[in-house]
């Protein structure tokens, strides 16, 4: 077997991670079929099949799973050894992957990012904007940003933004039409606009006043898979929708929407940044929560 060159394991690892030569080959900075290209030169040295491909996807066989297993932590390594080097710097340079959902990244974009680009010109910036929730640590990221209740336990959480409050919103036209629900339970007999998880699973709607909690699993024939057209649905009339106030207010504002169960919309704690307390903090993600800290 002739020993793989390490510019290739770290290829193959990133293929591995994304599930994709294309994704993997925008993080390393090169094309596809470079990529390709190498994975062939890798399994041909190796003697060893590493990587399942089919026109729509791309996964580790067996054997590639138990290579992963180990390249992960001296990929880690290296990237932890570079970063004690660049603590040498005047300041801090490199790239700083953060995993995001769309609206926590919208809030960064507007007022975070800006400065810490400016601030830290040698630094990129890797945004990754989506609604699933992923193992930061396993898919290469530093950082995630999520709601307080979505991060995992073992985590260094950092809280920034302020509390968050989900608003139950509904047209004007269309409470002409049926009364305000006045419960919580009362939705069970609305039109309410939907919203699926990444996960596949419909989201139930949360409610709390005075100590009491409920839960509801709403009714509707509108599904949608993000915020803004929830809000943009509702104002057209097409039921109540459930969302965080900074996507209701504008519309608020103009009047296409008014809230219902104001009583029952309590704020609850808001976004936190959050890495693994195991390892080296990187000085790019210092920096990141300096600003962060700033903001807050």
């Amino acid at each position: 077997m002739i020993k793989p060159a390490f510019a290739e394991l770290t290829a193959f690892a990133a293929i591995a991670a994304h599930r994709s030569f294309r994704r993997a080959a925008d993080e390393l900075g090169l094309s596809p079929s470079t990529l390709s290209h190498m994975m062939r030169v890798l399994e041909q040295n190796m003697g060893v099949r590493l990587l399942h491909r089919t026109t729509r996807s791309v996964a580790p066989t067996e054997a590639g799973e138990r290579l992963l297993s180990r390249l992960r932590p001296l990929i880690r390594e290296l990237d932890l050894a570079l970063d004690e080097v660049n603590l040498f710097r005047d300041r801090p340079s490199g790239v700083l992957r953060i995993n995001a959902g769309e609206q926590p990244a919208r809030l960064l974009i507007e007022s975070i990012v800006p400065t810490f680009l400016t601030r830290y010109p040698d630094m990129s910036l890797d945004l990754c904007a989506e609604g699933r929730l992923v193992d930061i640590v396993a898919e290469g990221f530093d950082a995630g940003i999520r709601l307080g209740e979505s991060v995992p336990q073992d985590m260094i959480a950092v809280r920034f933004g302020g509390p968050v409050r989900f608003l139950a919103v509904a047209s004007p036209d269309y409470l002409a039409t049926r009364a305000a629900p006045q419960t919580p339970d009362d939705l069970r007999h609305h039109a309410c606009i939907r919203i699926r998880m990444p996960s596949g699973k419909f989201y139930r709607w949360e409610f709390a006043l005075n100590g009491q909690e409920m839960v509801v699993d709403v009714p509707g024939t509108l599904t949608l898979d993000h915020l803004d057209l929830m809000a943009l649905a509702a104002a057209r009339g097409m039921g109540i929708a459930y969302v965080p106030d900074t996507v209701a207010r504008p519309f608020i504002e103009t009047g296409a929407l008014v809230c219902v169960l104001e009583a029952w919309c309590p704020a609850i704690p808001g976004l936190y940044l959050y890495y693994p307390g195991n390892r080296h903090v990187p000085l790019g993600l210092r920096a990141f929560i300096e600003v962060l800290r700033e903001y807050a």
